[in-house]
Formats: structure tokens, sequence, C-alpha cells
């Protein structure tokens, strides 16, 4: 084995990259195993297998056309887990769409920010979740769908927005059914193949909204090139092979359920199973069970909702093997239990970031368990990885902390119109910077050891403070504003926001969140909201927000839970 002696790894390069656009792969994926399962929608009682799936992929295509919408367009789709989202998926890569991912937690002017960020044409919906009213949010910022034939919307705040499709069984006035738009599609539309001729795999194809440091989410833009081999060397870590059936318990609109879910599964012939549209324990646990899944999803969180759920021992989970656990470090104590009492000997780590399709380092299923729970495994195939000192720039040695970079086919085509935003981030070598500060061993194996960047990881989630001072910055009340992430339990992090208020002014925590709901996400909304006169300060003027931490620490009496 070669020892490294600085932090500078390659991937394996034996496995040649696919060069196919995702439509061309999916087909020749289809016509090796037309009958294998595809897709198990356990709470829609929805069963596809590969050849099904490519005809109603193709018959939502066709509609797609139909609706005036060409190649390069953007389609939105904001809903939670279900079979018309994959079919969306597959749908607008086969004839060039740009498929972007709308957050479910997404409020009113969050959604608007992102339908106008990236001009979507076409948005696909869910009409309600518990309490929140889908519907209504859209009717808030383009009320005159009320009055508009379906299609044909002109709204003064979002303009770009042509057509709204809707998931429900109801009529809507101004929106599309997605049956009914179904209905209009056909499977066998030679449009479909003469426009996937014209495409290339270098082309965008998916956008996925990241936090901003400057308050404001930006749209990293996805090929089919990034997406579709980093699901293919993802499901190949995991050893997946057509036999295998995979519980995705993890949402869609993060790259997460997108490309280390379906992806991972449909370059490999693999079975799709989801147990639910949002995470439910319980449901978890019933579909391993009866689809017999052989893998499963999670971030930490999840594993532990399951492991403690109180009817745990009542599922036979024996058909496990592998998975992936990955959003947030892994409690050392959760995985050996992942592995012992959830049968998943085979589980991996990964790490990685939506910029970079998202996964840069992956444990394998023959990792030793632990340098699993200790690291997050080593560079996948195809990239390169490199430990740099953030002043210089040069690569440190082996056991230095310093900033991670990623190089390689995985790096993002760039944010959306954003080219200032995107040098940032992408150097004139072509090194991703993650702003993560990480340590490489002489073995190639990477440890995770803190971020550069200001942001706080609430249960997978990933928050940029400064979204949220900036959103908190409008209430009339507030003078100054300071978003800090505190050590939580359940969630690895919650949200603390120490406020100065103005002169004269009075604004109680519970009126603030109030302020809050409706208009921006619930995992966003501060959990600890403190009043203060003034911020802790270098004598330069830059607030030391680490003080803010310890004092909330202290105040609240919280420990940094020790993790892998």
């Amino acid at each position: 084995m070669v020892r490294l002696v600085t932090s500078y790894d390659q991937g394996s390069q034996e496995s040649p990259l696919i060069e196919q656009t995702i439509g061309d792969f999916f087909d020749a994926m289809v016509s090796r195993f037309p009958d294998n399962e595809a897709l198990v929608s356990c709470h829609q009682q929805l069963r596809y297998r590969y050849h099904e799936l490519q005809r109603e992929a193709n018959r939502l295509a066709s509609a797609l056309l139909g609706l005036g919408l060409v190649p390069g367009d953007r389609v939105g789709i904001w809903s939670h887990n279900n079979a018309q989202w994959l079919l969306t998926q597959i749908a607008t890569a086969k004839v060039g769409m740009v498929l972007v991912n709308i957050n479910p937690a997404y409020r009113i002017a969050e959604l608007e920010y992102a339908l106008n960020k990236v001009g979507c044409k076409a948005l696909i919906t869910m009409t309600a979740f518990k309490t929140s009213d889908y519907l209504d949010m859209i009717r808030a910022i383009a009320p005159e769908i009320a009055q508009s034939k379906p299609g044909e919307l002109q709204a003064a705040r979002v303009p770009a927005l042509k057509t709204v499709i809707q998931l429900g069984d109801d009529n809507v006035p101004g929106m599309l059914r997605f049956a009914d738009l179904m209905a209009t599609g056909s499977a066998d539309d030679a449009r479909i193949a003469q426009i996937g001729a014209t495409l290339k795999n270098t082309d965008p194809i998916n956008i996925q909204f990241t936090s901003g440091t400057t308050g404001f989410p930006k749209g990293a833009t996805l090929t089919h090139r990034n997406v579709l081999n980093n699901g293919f060397f993802i499901g190949e870590a995991m050893k997946l092979t057509p036999a295998d059936r995979l519980c995705i318990p993890v949402p869609l609109y993060h790259c997460f359920g997108m490309v280390l879910g379906n992806l991972a599964c449909l370059t490999h012939g693999a079975t799709i199973v989801y147990p639910n549209d949002a995470f439910d324990p319980l449901t978890v646990l019933q579909a391993v069970q009866d689809e017999r899944c052989t893998g499963l999803h999670g971030v930490p969180t999840m594993f532990i909702a399951e492991l403690d759920h109180p009817r745990f021992k009542d599922f036979d989970l024996s058909t496990l093997r592998t998975g992936i656990m990955a959003g947030s470090p892994c409690p050392i104590e959760v995985m050996k239990r992942v592995v012992a009492d959830m049968h998943m000997s085979e589980v991996t780590i990964a790490y990685g970031m939506t910029e970079t399709s998202p996964v840069s380092c992956q444990s394998t299923t023959d990792t030793p368990l632990e340098k699993r729970v200790s690291t997050v495994g080593k560079t996948q195939p195809h990239l390169e990885v490199k430990i740099v000192d953030p002043d210089t720039g040069k690569t440190v040695p082996v056991g230095a902390s310093g900033e991670l970079c990623t190089r390689g086919y995985s790096v993002m085509h760039g944010y959306w119109d954003d080219p200032q935003k995107t040098a940032e981030a992408i150097d004139t070598e072509g090194w991703m910077h993650t702003g993560d500060l990480a340590v490489m061993d002489e073995e190639g194996y990477v440890n995770i050891s803190g971020r550069i960047k200001d942001m706080v990881i609430r249960g997978g989630e990933n928050i940029y403070p400064r979204e949220i001072e900036e959103f908190l910055y409008r209430h009339p009340a507030i003078q100054d504003v300071q978003v800090v992430g505190v050590p939580d339990k359940k969630y690895g992090e919650e949200l603390c926001a120490w406020i100065i208020l103005r002169p004269g002014a009075k604004l109680d925590a519970d009126a603030l969140r109030d302020y809050c709901k409706g208009q921006i996400a619930h995992y966003k909304v501060p959990r600890y909201i403190r009043f203060v006169d003034a911020f802790p300060m270098t004598i330069t003027g830059k607030v030391q927000k680490f003080r803010i931490r310890d004092v909330m620490k202290q105040e609240l009496q919280l420990s940094e839970e020790k993790t892998a």
C-alpha cells in the first residue's frame, strides 16, 4: 500500500466514466432488465417495473413538450417523495429540461426567490402536507392564477412562471392536474428520441439551491455527467446489483435522495423503495420488512429514530446489508447499533456537498469499522481530493488540518446566473473549495474536523446563519442580529439568535417566531432567541460568534456530543 506524505489523493481510474446522458443510460438499463422492479412507492401503493417506468417517464416527457416547454427550460418540483417526483426527474432529463428541486419546507419568500432566480416556466407541486397549504402559497405570490387559463399564467411577482401542475385529485382554478397532464402525453412520441439525440452529457440538467453566506440561496447547476457518474460510483461503493432493493426515506429534493438514492439504483438495475412521502421511522421499518430491502439510507437522526422506536424489535430487518449514512457526523455508538441491530454490516459513510454532485469521499462495504466511524472514507473514483492551508493554498502534510478541496467530473457546472459566486467557489485550476476543515491520514482516509464557513447542520439540513440574519433584519423592531449553531442531542445542532432591538422597540420570542412562520422553512426558525444589548466583539469590531455559542452552551448546559 502506498503511504501518502501530503494530503492529496486520487480515486481509482479502473471503471471508466459514463459519457452518456441520463436518458440514454436509463433506456439501456431498461433493455437489460425490463421486468425488474424499478420503483415501489409504499404510501401510494404503486409499483413500476423498469419498462413501465420508462413508458410513464416518456409519457410525461411528451406531455411537457406539449405544454410548449423546450430543452433548457426550467421545471420546478415542490414536493415530498413520490412516484411523480421520479418520473419528473427522468422525463425532464430525457428532453433536456432543467429540473429545479424546491425544498418542501420552503415558504412564500423562499419560493418566490427560487422561481425567479432561475426563471421556472413550469412548477409541479403537491397540494398540502400537515399544516402547509402549497396551493395557497402559490396563490399568495401569483394571485392572478385564479383567473388564468392553465398554462397561460401571467403573474407580476413571478413573470417567468406560465404553468402550475398540482398533484392532487381536485380541479383547481388556473392549475393543471398531473393526471390530466399525463393523459396528454404519448410514450411513443418521436420528439423524445429526436431531442435526446441532440443532448450532450455536459448539458445542465438539475438545479439545487444551497443556502448562501450572503443571505440568499445559490442555484448549484449540475449536468448529466455530474450526477449520473456520481450515482453510479456511489452504487459501486455499496456493491449494488439488480437484486438489491434500497429503502429511501431521505428527501428527493436533496442530492441524498435524488443521486445517492434514485440514480444509484437506476444505474445498477436495482429497486427504489419509498416508504412514505416524508420521514416516519415506523413506515421505514415496515417498508424494509415488507419489501425485503437490502439497503437503507439516512442521516444519523433518522437511524436513531428507527433504532429507538418502541416497536423496533417487532420488525424483521435481516435482509439489510448496506446503505449510506451521511448528512452530519455519525455518533460512534449509533454506527455500532446500525451494524449490529439492523444487520447493516456493509453500511457506508459518504461525504460531499451539492456543488460536487454530491459525493467526494465514501467508505466501501469492506472498510474496517473503526475507519467507518472515524472517517468519511477515501476519494471517490475519477476524483481528486486535497487538503490545503486556507491562508496559503498549499497542500498540507498528512495528519494536518486544512480546507478540503475536490476536483474532477463531479464539480458543478456553476451557480446559476452567478459567475462571481462560481469563481469564488471554484478556483482557476478547477478545484471546488468546500469550506470544510479536514484531515487526511497516510492511507488516504479523510476525517471532517470542522467548518471554515459559518454553517450549521441541523438534522442533515445545511443552514447558513447569514441567510437567517438577512431575513430577521427585515423586522422593523430589529436593529442587529447574530445567529449561531449550538449543540443539540437530537439534531446535532440547533439555531440560536441574539437580537439587539431598535431604541424603544418591543418584541418577544413568540412574536418573532410568528413573524418567521410561513416565510422561512421551519428548520430555519431559531429555537433559542435572546434579546441582548450588545454582542461580544474583537478590538477591530468583528462579532465573536464563538463567544455567543460558548455563553449559550453554558446557559443551556449543552455539551458537544462525541461524534465520529
